[in-house]
């Protein structure tokens, strides 16, 4: 706290200073009587009065009245009340301005909040749009991912759908080729490669199919063989050979082809077999000679003069455009013979041969060697076996079928 204002002091006649202070103006002096003045010295010169001195001496009674005990009181009072007016403006005006300063602080501070505020509203803003941003693009994540899992399970089903529907078409292929044409080893190629495939997806769900396939196969397996190639191509063979066979509206027809020349039988003796006795090479030799002319002489002669009984006067009267297509028809024959030979129809089969045969033996001279040989190989067509009861692929078909049609 500030130090109170001191009064000056005042100087009385005597030239000492009073002990008290000088009184309030606002109580008047009262008149004192006055002091007999001292006799002058003559060995002291005189010094001259000072404003105090004169006010002092203006005033006698001034220090009487403010030795009363109510007028020091007064003004201590009063000199108390300054002071603490004084000290109260003091601390008000700090007051003030402390609170003008924290005023002026709390105005900066809400404005640097203001605008953190304003940027930090500004970020959530922002925040919030990302957050919306990530929210769509998680919900769209989301469906991809559901729509990617049905997709996978629609695939993983069609999956299995689509090989059993391979399975289905190439067992019904199969199955068709085994009724029209018995192609028996197509049939098992197509099965075997059904339980192939089936045996891929290691699903125990097929374990049926694998059954009514693996039954099938072993029906397929059991039925007897035939060399239907074997038989196509004999039959490829005659056709071969029809253009150069002779017949009987030849002019030169062919020689009947000569007999095979038989072994001498050996000779028995005593019950045992005795080797005939060997002859001179020169005999031998002769003997040779003399075959051959007398063979080449009787050929000769028979040509003089031949005789062939013909039973279809009509064969000796074709023309050779009549020929030409009486070969080709005998190829069509044959080729129809092949056809149900590789159809498995019997009946059509074994007509076209006997047809062919009957034609052979019409229109063609049966005495050659030729025409013997594709006689024979006629023979050997015809008598192969045709008559096999084809089992039908139908148990695994079903087995197909059943298991496609459950939900």
């Amino acid at each position: 706290m500030n130090e109170l204002p001191t009064l000056p002091e005042t100087v009385n006649s005597a030239g000492e200073t009073p002990s008290t202070p000088p009184p309030a103006p606002s109580a008047p002096p009262t008149p004192a009587p006055a002091a007999p003045a001292a006799p002058a010295t003559p060995a002291t010169p005189a010094t001259p009065a000072t404003p105090a001195a004169s006010a002092a001496s203006a005033a006698p009674g001034l220090a009487e009245t403010l030795q009363q005990p109510l007028v020091i009181a007064v003004i201590t009072l009063g000199i108390l009340l300054a002071g603490q007016t004084w000290s109260s403006h003091n601390q008000v005006r700090n007051l003030r301005e402390e609170m003008a300063r924290r005023l002026q602080k709390g105005d900066a501070s809400n404005a640097e909040t203001g605008t953190i505020v304003r940027a930090a509203q500004e970020a959530n803003k922002e925040l919030q749009g990302k957050v919306g941003l990530l929210e769509n693009k998680a919900v769209e994540a989301q469906s991809q991912q559901l729509a990617l899992e049905q997709l996978y399970q629609d695939l993983s089903k069609n999956r299995d759908e689509w090989a059993l529907t391979e399975i289905e078409q190439v067992l019904s292929t199969a199955s068709q080729q085994l009724q029209l044409a018995g192609n028996v080893p197509g049939a098992l190629i197509a099965l075997q490669n059904a339980d192939r495939s089936l045996s891929r997806s290691d699903k125990p769900q097929f374990i049926t199919i694998r059954r009514a396939i693996a039954k099938d196969t072993e029906k397929l397996k059991a039925l007897p063989s035939v060399d239907s190639v074997g038989v196509a191509l004999r039959i490829d063979s005659v056709i071969a050979q029809v253009d150069m066979l002779p017949m009987l509206a030849d002019e030169k027809p062919t020689l009947p082809a000569p007999a095979e020349k038989k072994p001498k039988p050996k000779q028995m003796k005593g019950g045992k077999l005795v080797e005939p006795e060997p002859t001179s090479p020169w005999l031998l030799k002769l003997q040779e000679v003399w075959t051959s002319w007398s063979s080449e002489m009787w050929t000769d002669v028979r040509q003089l003069v031949r005789v062939r009984s013909v039973e279809t006067p009509d064969a000796l009267m074709l023309s050779p455009s009549q020929a030409y297509f009486l070969r080709e028809n005998l190829k069509l024959r044959l080729l129809n013979a092949r056809m149900a030979l590789l159809s498995r129809n019997e009946t059509a089969f074994r007509s076209d041969l006997i047809a062919a045969q009957e034609a052979l033996v019409k229109y063609f001279d049966v005495r050659a060697k030729q025409t013997q040989t594709v006689q024979a190989l006629l023979r050997q067509v015809q008598a192969s076996n045709l008559a096999i009861d084809m089992p039908t692929l139908a148990d695994s078909l079903n087995a197909v079928r059943n298991y496609k049609a459950k939900p």
